[in-house]
């Protein structure tokens, strides 16, 4: 067995083990009886949301790719970037197989292969940066309230963003930062040179400034969209934390859902949302359950995918 696919055998044994761990902490007979009481319409609201995420989502790589003279069609956008979800749920190494399927995608419609892997990297990294901006504004919105005060009860570490003042700050850095890169890029000296270089697609378009905005607002309506979806989730099974706690929870689930060390994110997500949404007062039970739900919204979206597509997509080598 070569070191690839020995890598990958240990990669799902490792994330089953700690998949079988949460279920086991959770205790698997009320999983089980949560699971099995879920109510169809929250699960069906919620898999609405998954769906109009990851349709926002195409949306928002089409107009970044626009933004970098690769024009493509909207259908052609949505079509691959749902195939990319397929291939993501099939393929371990989490939204790794996805991302190179589209890149892969790009270039086959004769795209450079370059500007092809920067759209997707660019559509990755503004994504999260507008999740963390979310969990910010959520911190915002709960500093000094009884869930703020049950939640660093659990984390005492989280009283270092008790501030109002620093929250903001840090909210406004998210939201500015990309933006001063491009404008750095546009001025003078060696590293503006360097940052032309490799933004370079970007700086070509006339309105640079309105492109980013219209970045920053589609990535907030995936996010928004995906926590509306794990809160759909969490009304299935009778968990309801505040609003603003749920959206702050989120960013964790979310970023341990995408690291490369398990398939679709099973295992790595179901613990941190046990560690996040049990000291808001939801039951081990419920949290392993919502993140289950939350983590077969893909899986169903992976079949319409094939169905819609007429099979199987083919792994990027």
């Amino acid at each position: 067995m070569t070191a690839g696919p020995a890598r990958r055998l240990w990669r799902l044994a490792g994330a089953a083990l700690l998949l079988a761990a949460v279920f086991w902490l959770a205790g698997p007979a009320e999983v089980a009886r949560t699971l099995q009481a879920a109510d169809p319409g929250w699960l069906a609201a919620g898999l609405g949301c998954a769906l109009a995420a990851n349709a926002v989502s195409a949306l928002r790589w089409q107009a970044l790719c626009a933004w970098m003279g690769m024009v493509v069609a909207r259908r052609w956008a949505l079509v691959t970037y749902f195939r990319g979800v397929a291939v993501n749920v099939a393929l371990p190494g989490a939204v790794v197989g996805g991302d190179v399927l589209r890149a892969t995608a790009l270039q086959r419609l004769g795209h450079p292969g370059v500007a092809a892997a920067m759209s997707v990297l660019g559509d990755r990294i503004s994504g999260l940066l507008m999740l963390i901006a979310l969990g910010v504004v959520a911190l915002l919105l709960g500093v000094g309230t009884p869930a703020w005060d049950q939640l660093t009860g659990a984390w005492p570490g989280l009283q270092a963003l008790a501030s109002r003042p620093l929250l903001a700050a840090l909210l406004a850095a998210l939201l500015v930062l990309p933006w001063l890169v491009i404008a750095l890029a546009r001025g003078a000296g060696p590293l503006a040179g360097r940052l032309r270089g490799a933004l370079a697609p970007l700086l070509r378009h006339p309105q640079p400034g309105r492109q980013y905005l219209g970045q920053v607002g589609l990535s907030l309506a995936v996010q928004a969209l995906s926590v509306a979806a794990l809160g759909c989730a969490g009304m299935a099974v009778g968990a309801a934390p505040a609003p603003w706690a749920l959206a702050a929870a989120a960013v964790p689930i979310f970023l341990t859902a995408t690291l490369p060390v398990s398939f679709g994110g099973w295992g790595t997500r179901e613990a941190a949302a046990a560690i996040c949404l049990v000291p808001l007062g939801v039951t081990p039970a419920q949290a392993v359950t919502m993140s289950v739900i939350y983590g077969l919204y893909p899986v169903v979206q992976a079949a319409l995918a094939l169905v819609s597509t007429g099979g199987a997509p083919r792994p990027p080598r």
